[in-house]
């Protein structure tokens, strides 16, 4: 196995330049692709995730030509005209799950797959909702979870259509931006409670700017109005990523604590359209220094002196972003609580179990609960020359180099799963860090 070795870092200090986001990239390629009309993409993420949606849109008859500083995607105004192609879409959850709802009503035959992981990744919810539309999709491996192989079928005249929100909020966004193919006034009711509310706003702000804008009740029912069609806004860009803008945010915070910082991040502020923005706040509860402009965000000393104050939160609302606050716990001054986190349970792995195994190597009392987190750092500072175990997961490896600010040695294994979506993370880190 490949590893990284992190030498102790003293201070972080410094301006990083976030990368595209991978939310909005993935939602700007689909809607792109289905679009009337072509449209310039600027500051397009570049990493695995993004690669295989453009690779699944170019198979599917899409041509993305990159000009200059953007990439130039050539809508094909509503279904794909290629009615037939096998997928390999890694483990791109913002590509699988779209793509499965977009496919379903293109009236083809599509097999798409992906990697082990993602063949553990539930996908029930979905499906049977796409099936209440009157599409045929068929599991190839075990049931509720992909591969999945979509045959060609015409979607029943149903006005509603029902999903549940408690397992992932990719479901929602794949309805919501599938649906508009139909050309109908279609009503999607959530069941249950929805989760990670501020990834569907991104998809709704999407949307918006390809001309279709969804009628809310609330978070329990969402209507796509009869006649929506995706059309180009000609040139779009997109913001930097704030799940990664946490780690840096996070590296500042805890550099502060003995004399260093500030860390400043840029693409992403109080304009953003991301909920993860809100990290920022998470951290300021700990006693770290915010502050923020319309495109960047700083974080440096504040109220905290020596470590930061342990948090007790809900982070339903940034799931992602939360397991940056799980290493910044082993900063703080007692026990920390991460609650209504059981999404982790179900992305690129089991995150609730894989950030307890690998913060109780470095010293951390864990008690690890069905959709929570409890951590209380290690009394005498930090295990030095801990290997820590990534799990073919991009936000274990970025959330971990930060034990390094505890004055501690820390190797990484398998580093290049940050490809995912940070693959420069590493240099990035470097840049900022003495």
């Amino acid at each position: 196995m490949d590893y990284l070795e992190l030498a102790p870092i003293r201070r972080a200090a410094g301006t990083v330049r976030l990368p595209g986001s991978k939310s909005i990239s993935n939602r700007m390629l689909l809607l792109a692709a289905l679009a009337q009309g072509d449209t310039r993409i600027l500051d397009l993420l570049d990493s695995d995730d993004t690669r295989h949606m453009l690779a699944a849109l170019r198979q599917l008859g899409v041509a993305c030509e990159q000009t200059g500083p953007a990439l130039r995607v050539r809508g094909v105004g509503g279904a794909f005209k290629v009615k037939s192609a096998d997928l390999f879409l890694g483990n791109a959850g913002t590509a699988f799950r779209p793509l499965t709802a977009v496919l379903a009503l293109c009236g083809g035959d599509y097999r798409l797959s992906g990697v082990a992981r993602m063949h553990e990744r539930p996908i029930r919810d979905l499906v049977d909702a796409l099936r209440g539309l009157g599409a045929r999709i068929d599991y190839l491996g075990m049931r509720g979870y992909p591969p999945l192989q979509i045959h060609a079928a015409a979607t029943d005249p149903v006005t509603k259509v029902s999903v549940r929100g408690d397992v992932s909020s990719q479901f929602l966004t794949a309805l919501l931006l599938a649906l508009p193919l139909t050309g109908r006034k279609i009503a999607i009711a959530v069941e249950g409670e929805l989760i990670s509310k501020p990834y569907v706003d991104i998809t709704f702000n999407v949307m918006r700017r390809f001309g279709v804008e969804v009628v809310r009740k609330g978070w329990v029912e969402f209507t796509i109005p009869a006649g929506a069609r995706y059309r180009s806004p000609g040139e779009i860009h997109v913001e930097g990523d704030a799940s990664s803008a946490s780690y840096f945010l996070a590296a500042g915070a805890i550099s502060a604590l003995s004399g260093g910082g500030p860390v400043r991040v840029e693409g992403v502020g109080r304009a953003s359209i991301q909920g993860d923005i809100r990290f920022a706040e998470a951290l300021e509860r700990m006693g770290a220094g915010i502050v923020m402009g319309d495109n960047w965000v700083e974080a440096g000393a504040g109220a905290a002196t020596g470590k930061l104050r342990a948090i007790d939160a809900d982070f339903n609302h940034i799931p992602d972003a939360a397991m940056t606050i799980a290493v910044a716990a082993l900063f703080a001054d007692g026990t920390s609580v991460l609650r209504n986190i059981g999404s982790w349970r179900v992305k690129e792995t089991d995150r609730i179990a894989a950030m307890a195994a690998e913060l109780r190597k470095l010293g951390a009392t864990v008690e690890a609960g069905a959709d929570f987190l409890s951590i209380t750092p290690p009394a005498s500072g930090l295990v030095s020359g801990v290997a820590i175990d990534t799990y073919d997961d991009h936000r274990m490896a970025m959330c971990f180099s930060l034990a390094a600010l505890g004055g501690v040695a820390v190797r990484i294994n398998d580093p290049q799963c940050v490809n995912k979506t940070f693959p420069g993370y590493f240099d990035a880190l470097a840049r900022i860090s003495d």
